[in-house]
């Protein structure tokens, strides 16, 4: 089975039996591109709240052969989601995707980067992504507190929120610092129209059962949560990460 698109937009998809919150007689947005890395791969709950508001998705899948575009002169802005990969990998893929974000920031268009794509975004600012010193990963809910930046740009976050990661990052340079944690600092922050997020907004309640199975391993790394907590976290906290 090929997943690169047949054609360049091959892959801008609608949203299937729903309405959406854009009046009948609006321009038509452009569409977002939304970069993902494994076969199975969803933009979950980021890609369901941008089709009901009327964008449609141009997905494509670097690893797998889709190009990405020289400009972004024909979208409304890009999102790159996470994956088991690291950004410090060497495959050809990666270090383009990295090279490839320059694109969203020389044009100052919007770019979201989650977890792997916020690393991305950190090493294409120039700073340094690694492993917890002590080798400690965040899967499951950790809690983040919001910084005077974070909350003068939404004045409510959530206490806690979803993470599937074993990596941070520095804070680029003239990056401003939006949400910090405990063992890793730098949750979230902004750097012009682009901004990065060390969790996972986008994760629904099916994408948690698929990687809490097929990633059943992660549990077991120092300052993982059990599976069950996982779910126990998402009844209390879902709902305010939702809203957010």
């Amino acid at each position: 089975m090929s997943f690169r698109s047949s054609k360049i937009g091959g892959n801008i998809l609608p949203f299937p039996g729903q309405r959406t919150l854009v009046a009948p007689d609006a321009t038509p947005l452009l569409p977002v591109l939304i970069v993902l890395h494994q076969e199975t791969s969803t933009p979950g709950r980021v890609g369901n709240a941008l089709r009901a508001l009327g964008y449609r998705l141009d997905i494509r899948r670097p690893r797998f052969g889709d190009p990405l575009p020289e400009t972004l002169d024909q979208h409304a802005g890009a999102v790159i989601f996470g994956g088991p990969m690291s950004a410090n990998d060497s495959d050809d893929y990666v270090r383009r995707e990295i090279d490839w974000i320059e694109v969203p920031l020389r044009e100052q268009r919007p770019f979201l980067g989650i977890c792997l794509g916020a690393q991305m975004l950190a090493k294409q600012l120039g700073a340094q992504v690694a492993p917890h010193h002590e080798g400690r990963v965040e899967v499951g809910y950790y809690p983040i507190r919001p910084t005077e930046a974070g909350h003068a740009l939404c004045p409510d976050w959530p206490e806690r929120v979803y993470h599937w990661h074993g990596e941070g990052f520095q804070l680029p340079r003239g990056a401003k610092l939006l949400a910090e944690g405990d063992d890793f600092p730098v949750q979230a922050y902004q750097h012009g129209q682009a901004f990065g997020f060390q969790f996972h907004p986008d994760v629904t309640y099916a994408m948690m059962h698929r990687w809490t199975t097929r990633g059943c391993v992660r549990m077991e790394q120092p300052g993982a949560q059990l599976r069950h907590l996982h779910f126990e976290g998402r009844a209390v906290h879902d709902v305010t990460e939702r809203a957010w």
